[in-house]
């Protein structure tokens, strides 16, 4: 196995015509507002075979104001925001409440494709938290009852015990909640769809909210590749 980075990387290629089908994109065509963009857009990576087009990337600034990264699951994406979740005591939901805003990125290589979202992120009352998570899988919600995400830990058999025991919770009482757990939305200020182009074109189209909450709430510009 090939194990020298530099060799590795210059191996590499981005959007190989075997794997990857760059289609056209009209920003004139485009619609008002990002949502029914995305929503389009995402069915598309569906259609196309992309492994786990729901993921994204999540970037929040922790209390020291230090930036962070992760990949997460997108829970929906409607008029209220772009949803995920997580326990409002791990790093993530630590860095939330410091600095309530926050980025999202998509990449679809499949389709050549990124979606960039960036704006104030909000939580859900409980009750929509808890059901969000009673809507998922047992494995999901033992998960969440294993708890203490992101603290120091202390072994792999420690963890063993304490996912076990939280399985077992999960399917006795497949409505127990978790009451770290929480529901954040993402109302977007700005989102960017990316499209890229074999010729190194890259198309860009930028989405701006212009202080209304409807469609006609948002300018678009493009942006230099």
């Amino acid at each position: 196995m090939e194990t020298d980075l530099h060799g590795l990387l210059r191996s590499l290629r981005v959007w190989s015509p075997e794997e990857t089908e760059l289609r056209p994109f009209d920003p004139d065509k485009a619609p008002s507002a990002p949502l029914q963009l995305f929503t389009s857009w995402f069915a598309e990576a569906v259609e196309a075979g992309q492994p786990e087009p729901h993921t994204m990337a999540l970037a929040t600034t922790d209390e020291d104001g230090l930036p962070d990264v992760r990949i997460v699951m997108l829970h929906g994406a409607d008029a209220d925001g772009w949803s995920f979740a997580t326990h409002v005591t791990s790093r993530k939901g630590r860095a939330l409440s410091a600095h309530p805003y926050a980025a999202l990125v998509f990449y679809w290589p499949v389709l050549g494709r990124q979606v960039r979202v960036r704006g104030p992120v909000t939580s859900a009352p409980s009750r929509e938290s808890q059901a969000d998570l009673h809507a998922r899988s047992t494995g999901a919600l033992a998960a969440a009852l294993t708890g203490r995400q992101s603290e120091q830990l202390s072994s792999l058999d420690e963890l063993r015990q304490a996912s076990e025991a939280a399985w077992e919770r999960a399917r006795q009482n497949p409505a127990e909640p978790s009451e770290t757990w929480t529901l954040y939305r993402l109302q977007p200020e700005e989102v960017e769809f990316f499209q890229g182009d074999a010729a190194r074109g890259h198309v860009r189209l930028a989405y701006r909210r212009t202080g209304a909450s409807d469609a006609s709430g948002w300018s678009r510009h493009l942006l230099w590749p």
